[in-house]
């Protein structure tokens, strides 16, 4: 996958863009991640927002995902990169 990212929140936080604009489904997601062993702070249509390895994630409906704390553009495209994948392939099941 392709990424921009932006550093958010005083350099704390990063901000992965997927270049592809997707259409993720806020409530498979949320299914997957819980099964995933992540606590699930908040999630509407546009949003998810869970926990994840001493992280805040907020995950966006479109492929954009923030990490907080996250001070490694590399760590952050990779992180996102793994979760969108998987998220993608258990969307098409």
């Amino acid at each position: 996958m392709r990424f921009t990212t932006a550093r958010l929140c005083g350099g704390q936080a990063f901000m992965a863009i997927s270049a592809d604009i997707l259409d993720l489904d806020m409530a498979k997601a949320e299914e997957f991640l819980r099964k995933e062993g992540c606590e699930i702070i908040s999630r509407d249509e546009l949003m998810l927002v869970y926990k994840w390895e001493g992280k805040e994630v907020t995950l966006y409906s479109q492929g954009k995902v923030m990490y907080l704390p996250q001070t490694v553009r590399a760590d952050c495209i990779r992180d996102a990169t793994v979760l969108l994948e998987k998220l993608i392939e258990n969307q098409k099941q």
